[in-house]
């Protein structure tokens, strides 16, 4: 019988044996021409310890037809805990843990196959849905083929489109792309079907033939989404949530979601005349930073965020513009006034300094100060609270607490004013 401590070569991470590949055509699989990417994050598909046990030099390779996102799973390794005597152990089953991920059941193990049905959809691949933005970028410098010779980079073209859950060809479509969310936003569920669902689908337009700009050889390729809900906003109004950003990596780094967040959604939603604000459902770091350096570069506009009036404090009026001009909600409109004070404060000057942390802590504690005055208050009418009162932390520890979340904070915010600063 084998020693079971030998078993360890057969345990492999899954964020280093998994890549992905988006295939334009079916030289970008023979050469790898196409730009190969890794998962952020597996413990949805493999479990918290993001390991797969059970196979020596595993590989996954996950490549999807670049535009109606066709999978391709192949998975490969040199051997396999089965030929070994184990006591049982058995090896994890990849293939199904990617297929629960993948709603519809459809995807490609047979390489041919896949090629078949990409080349087959290649032509007649188009986006669906309505227009609603068009921009370019620059190309990246590697891909520079300056026809014009004047040292000019090529441009790349990418569309937007607004669906909604209502378009079921569409929905069908989205699922696929929905499995990338699973290695790429942390806590992921598919959207329920409901038709109230809004989601902004990001293409790029190419050609196959660089010299050959002709429509008949256009082509689109997927690049992400952002998904939003429009809930209820009282009397009459509806407040859209941000809830889902997804930007593949081999089109990261190029401004897409900044244009996104800054241009597309914004312009669509403030057309409809009925929106309240937009709020962001538990934004990570990279989403909240951009949408910080584009609202504090919007309000420092408003006369509401002058110099003099940031010194006097946050007030009603900073609301008021923010939310009438810039579909900004309370919370953010108030991380955005410190934003601009923070910008506006001479840190030398130690009385105006600390006038600035003590406005910035009061707002870091309120939850806390609230917490502590409900237990006190049901504690007065006779309820139990010993043990919540109990695990509250001392008075010196509160505030070694609250020091170093105002410390975080502030680092954060200095990022984002030297952006503001690059941008302006």
């Amino acid at each position: 019988m084998s020693n079971l401590s030998n078993l360890k070569g057969y345990v492999s991470c899954a964020l280093d044996c998994t890549r992905f590949l988006l295939v334009r055509n079916e030289a970008d699989m023979a050469t790898g021409s196409g730009s190969w990417f890794k998962p952020e994050m597996a413990h949805q598909i493999f479990g918290e310890s993001e390991s797969i046990f059970g196979y020596r030099d595993l590989k996954i390779d996950v490549m999807a037809s670049a535009g109606p996102l066709d999978l391709y799973f192949n998975i490969s390794y040199s051997k396999k805990v089965e030929e070994l005597h184990t006591e049982g152990l058995k090896a994890d089953d990849v293939e199904k843990a990617l297929a629960e991920i993948v709603e519809d059941g459809c995807y490609y193990t047979n390489r041919d196959e896949f090629v078949r049905v990409m080349a087959s959809k290649a032509g007649s691949f188009v986006p669906r849905g309505k227009k609603v933005d068009e921009f370019q970028v620059p190309a990246s410098k590697g891909s520079s083929s300056l026809a014009n010779g004047e040292g000019q980079r090529p441009m790349r073209t990418f569309e937007v489109y607004m669906n909604t859950a209502k378009d079921a060809e569409y929905m069908k479509f989205h699922s696929r792309l929905e499995t990338f969310s699973f290695f790429f936003i942390d806590g992921f569920s598919r959207v329920e079907i409901d038709p109230l669902w809004m989601f902004f689908t990001i293409y790029e337009r190419h050609s196959t033939d660089n010299n050959n700009e002709t429509a008949a050889a256009q082509r689109y390729a997927t690049v992400g989404y952002i998904a939003a809900y429009p809930y209820y906003a009282y009397p009459n109004q509806i407040r859209p949530r941000i809830s889902q950003v997804l930007v593949l990596p081999p089109f990261q780094k190029l401004g897409i979601a900044t244009r996104l967040i800054e241009h597309t959604i914004y312009e669509h939603l403030k057309t409809k005349g009925n929106v309240a604000d937009i709020t962001y459902e538990e934004p990570i770091e990279a989403i909240q930073h951009i949408r910080s350096v584009i609202d504090a570069r919007r309000c420092k506009s408003l006369p509401a965020f002058t110099q003099e009036k940031l010194q006097a404090g946050f007030s009603k009026e900073m609301l008021r513009q923010a939310k009438e001009q810039f579909l900004i909600n309370p919370k953010q409109c108030r991380v955005v006034y410190e934003i601009l004070r923070l910008g506006t404060t001479d840190l030398d000057n130690e009385e105006q300094y600390r006038a600035y942390r003590i406005e910035v802590k009061k707002r870091l504690n309120m939850n806390y100060s609230k917490h502590r005055r409900d237990l006190f208050r049901a504690k007065k009418r006779g309820g139990d609270v010993t043990a919540a009162l109990c695990g509250l932390p001392s008075v010196a520890e509160r505030i070694e607490s609250l020091n170093a979340e105002y410390k975080e904070v502030e680092e954060i915010y200095a990022q984002v004013l030297h952006k503001l600063l690059l941008t302006t």
